[in-house]
């Protein structure tokens, strides 16, 4: 039961140590920390700090580079604790600021072999969002002429989907144009083989609407949101429409908005000055095309209902992808252009936003908006809010968030990863711990077959609290906040008295008989908290039994045997004094 309680507390207080630091998912990577002083400080001030820093701290500072030497930019080799040490050095005065030395990488492009030529991909900023997301346990529905699982759809999850075309549940393509689009969205990336997709980690749900000539009625495409609403899709993609308003389609896309799902839809390539429908119904997320100089492509349409651009291709450059040939239905490489090709890159990065966190469709338009790279001169509305930008996007989404690859950065940063954590119990030895635990049960016991009495919590309590304390606290870290309240939580009453100062000598005030006996003198006529204080007067014995042992440095009195006397001697005057405090009492402690 100790066990379970200890772990719970652990959790509980990992749990809140981390989500209540707002700085956690803004956390990198380093090996050294900036140190830059004042430019006003005179060369003999600063290199008589960088002797101090050398003799006293053994700390070897070095200018950056040959041309750090006007700004006085230093950088120490070092971890967490270095950067501790110098914030706690005196230099405030001195220094502009003390900071990690982070270490930024290039973004890691994905093996697929065609992905350079997806200039489309490039252009929308996509690896600076897959360092975050890849739409993992997003659903986008594909209402279209069908998906076929193409070979550079291998590796995509897929759903259930239907195909309203020919009332039956396998929606497969017969055109190229649904495959293609779900290519963009979700295509297979990172296999080492075709091109790449934008979420490719998300799962498609394929809604045939569209027959092979690439038509279908307004009717089938109502159902399909309806259906693809139902059945947890999070985005829908629509690469299609026409000219008429049509009351179905509107209801259903305002049902589907009422359930939280993002509509997505091409404004059409008339070169028309609005959108087509259904991309100019409210709370449809309208997409006009760019060409790969990321100037309106010169089809699309633009102007009323335009909500925002993205690549949709032209003839100088196309949007290339996985499909099929729908003249014998073989698997091949082909480029396409049109809204159709654009309205999908957003409900990628729709899904990605999705899977940052953010579930409100107003929320995803919001973000899709704000991070988008505006265009100054459009004044016939080419370009909605801007141009896509993908990473911006996420970035934006994940702000006050914090992810798993955080949170594992966090763990391995903070030395939860690495085993001497869990060995020596970050800075407390975790053996001893254990000794100074048993030790305080195995007294309670002793004193159990003189003095009977039944186990509590709070006797349980106080045996935890005088002997090992919440340890584990000691070790925790989180980065720039002080590290003495963790100290403090994670002490035994034994150790409360050097906690602040975090060193390894015993205050002699702490480490005695002085405490336990306070709280028996407090408690001795309360029924439960009486138990709690005798549990501290055997915890603090047993530790003090322990420290006796194995590190008997005292305040004052060194860690010789007069340490170890003093130490003994509060030990036996601790448990005298439970043996005294349980004195005639048959009862439930």
């Amino acid at each position: 039961m100790k066990k379970l309680l200890l772990i719970s507390l652990f959790i509980v207080g990992l749990a809140f140590s981390l989500f209540n630091f707002k700085g956690l998912a803004a956390q990198g990577d380093f090996e050294s920390i900036v140190l830059d002083f004042r430019e006003d400080i005179p060369v003999a001030e600063v290199q008589r700090e960088l002797n101090h820093l050398a003799q006293d701290l053994n700390l070897s500072p070095q200018l950056n580079s040959e041309f750090s030497s006007k700004d006085n930019i230093y950088i120490v080799s070092g971890d967490k604790n270095t950067l501790r040490t110098l914030k706690n050095a005196g230099l405030t005065e001195e220094t502009e600021y003390i900071e990690p030395n982070y270490l930024y990488r290039a973004f890691k492009a994905p093996n697929d072999p065609e992905y350079s030529k997806q200039w489309n991909l490039h252009n929308i900023n996509i690896e600076a969002a897959w360092e975050e997301t890849k739409g993992n346990g997003i659903t986008v529905a594909v209402i279209d002429t069908g998906v076929t699982p193409v070979p550079d759809l291998k590796q995509t999850k897929f759903v259930k989907g239907y195909d309203f075309v020919s009332d039956r549940i396998e929606a497969y393509d017969d055109n190229g144009h649904g495959t293609h689009v779900a290519g963009t969205i979700a295509q297979s990336t990172d296999n080492n083989y075709g091109v790449a997709g934008i979420a490719y980690e998300a799962k498609i749900m394929p809604l045939k609407v569209l027959s092979g000539s690439g038509g279908g009625t307004v009717a089938d495409i109502a159902e399909a949101i309806r259906y693809a609403a139902d059945n947890d899709a999070d985005v829908i993609n629509l690469s299609l429409g026409g000219a008429g308003e049509s009351k179905i389609m509107q209801e259903a896309v305002d049902y589907a908005y009422e359930k939280g799902v993002v509509v997505i839809a091409a404004a059409g390539n008339e070169n028309r000055n609005s959108a087509s429908y259904p991309a100019r119904y409210p709370h449809v997320i309208s997409v006009s095309a760019l060409d790969a100089a990321n100037n309106k492509a010169p089809y699309s349409n633009f102007g009323a209902g335009v909500d925002i651009a993205a690549p949709g291709g032209s003839e100088a450059g196309k949007i290339l992808q996985n499909t099929i040939d729908p003249e014998n239905g073989k698997a091949v490489f082909l480029g396409f252009q049109g809204t159709s090709m654009a309205a999908p890159h957003v409900a990628g990065v729709a899904a990605l936003i999705k899977a940052a966190g953010i579930k409100e469709p107003d929320e995803v338009l919001s973000i899709l908006k704000e991070s988008s790279r505006k265009v100054e001169q459009d004044p016939l509305n080419h370009y909605g809010a801007g141009q896509l930008d993908a990473g911006t996007a996420v970035k934006l989404a994940m702000q006050g968030q914090v992810s798993f690859k955080d949170f594992f950065r966090w763990l391995r940063e903070n030395g939860y990863l690495n085993p001497r954590f869990w060995i020596d119990g970050g800075t407390i030895a975790l053996l001893p711990k254990v000794a100074m635990v048993l030790g305080s049960y195995i007294l309670a016991w002793f004193l159990r077959a003189y003095f009977p009495f039944a186990w509590s919590w709070s006797l349980t309590s106080g045996l935890v609290a005088g002997s090992s304390g919440l340890f584990f606290l000691r070790g925790l870290y989180i980065f720039d906040l002080p590290q003495w309240p963790f100290r403090v939580a994670g002490s035994s009453i034994p150790e409360l008295g050097n906690a602040i100062q975090g060193t390894s000598s015993l205050n002699p005030i702490f480490a005695s008989v002085a405490i336990p006996a306070l709280l028996i003198v407090a408690f001795l006529g309360h029924k439960s908290w009486k138990w709690f204080a005798i549990g501290t007067s055997l915890g603090v014995a047993s530790c003090l039994a322990v420290n006796a042992v194995i590190a008997p440095e005292l305040w004052g009195l060194g860690d010789g045997i007069w340490a170890r006397g003093f130490l003994v001697m509060n030990a036996i005057l601790c448990f005298a004094l439970a043996q005294l405090a349980s004195q005639g009492e048959n009862q439930t402690a």
